[in-house]
């Protein structure tokens, strides 16, 4: 299930950005990027809607997917077991 970021509190939302960034890992090559600034660019993307903040019911957990990485799944409720 898709949740939208203005449903979220600005500080809950900044955690669940800095945690994406942190387990993600991701290279950014040569130069070194700051925490904080990796996690301003997928604030960014996740208020332009280039990026989405999904909630898994089945797995109680939550992630941050791109726009085009989302599947039907990730959109519908998942409390009917796809059925």
């Amino acid at each position: 299930m898709i949740i939208p970021v203005d449903a979220l509190e600005p500080d809950t939302l900044y955690s669940l950005a800095e945690a994406f960034v942190l387990r993600e890992g991701t290279d950014y090559g040569e130069q070194e990027v700051e925490l904080d600034v990796k996690v301003q660019q997928v604030l960014e993307k996740l208020k332009s809607g280039d990026a989405v903040v999904v909630y898994s019911e089945l797995h109680e957990s939550v992630d941050i997917k791109r726009k085009e990485d989302i599947q039907p799944s990730d959109v519908e409720s998942e409390d009917n077991d796809g059925y």
